[in-house]
């Protein structure tokens, strides 16, 4: 299978164009005066609880708020001791005015704000950071059980003590060094620690962790 990825930047805008086998498969456009969120990290506030429809209201700084779903929680189908906790209701783990942490998935778009999640990612080339697990995956595209072995002992080998998040390995993990992966670990590391300083600082409503621009985005 030939695939090819095109990227046109101008002033205004950034195409991204994925053709496989010369046919056009999927086109994405971010325009300069009006960049997506999808990825950027928030200190919202929650202004409104909706038990009937297990979800929520979130301010997160823009004229419309952002919808919050029962499902799209951390803790939502889990205890604290990762156990499963299926009778977990919307008013059981958040209140009214209530700070929280959450994530873009998806845009605005027209009358509807942001969806939003609290189950924080970052992602880097080889690696994906989920700072609130402890848990190491493999993407499933890595077939071979010596490598998939490898990558986890290699991951686990670069992390440094103390650090309690987890992390998914990419299908672009496979066959990569271990200091390859050591330099996404410190890049994640650091990312995560200054949207750390920056959430521990900053009022809500304010935007602690702002993702990458669509061309970087591709090149990642």
């Amino acid at each position: 299978m030939s695939e090819e990825i095109l990227i046109n930047i101008t002033p205004q805008e950034t195409r991204v164009a994925l053709v496989e086998n010369g046919v056009l498969q999927e086109v994405h456009i971010e325009r300069a005066r009006n960049r997506g969120i999808v990825g950027n990290i928030y200190k919202g506030k929650v202004c409104r609880i909706l038990p009937g429809m297990q979800a929520a209201f979130v301010d997160i700084g823009f004229e419309r708020a952002a919808f919050l779903q029962l499902a799209d929680m951390r803790g939502a189908n889990a205890n604290n001791n990762g156990e499963p906790n299926s009778a977990a209701t919307i008013s059981e783990l958040l209140h009214d005015s209530q700070e929280i942490i959450v994530q873009v998935i998806k845009d605005p778009m027209g009358k509807k704000g942001a969806r939003l999640t609290t189950q924080i990612t970052l992602p880097a080339r080889y690696l994906v950071c989920l700072p609130y697990s402890k848990h190491i995956g493999i993407s499933q595209k890595i077939e071979n059980d010596g490598e998939r072995e490898r990558l986890r002992n290699a991951v686990k080998a670069a992390m440094e003590v103390g650090d309690e998040s987890g992390y998914i390995l990419r299908t672009m993990a496979e066959t990569v060094s271990e200091e390859e992966l050591k330099t996404d670990l410190r890049y994640l590391r650091r990312a995560w620690s200054a949207a750390q300083e920056r959430i521990t600082q900053a009022p809500a409503r304010t935007l602690v962790h702002e993702d990458l621009s669509l061309a970087m985005r591709v090149m990642r």
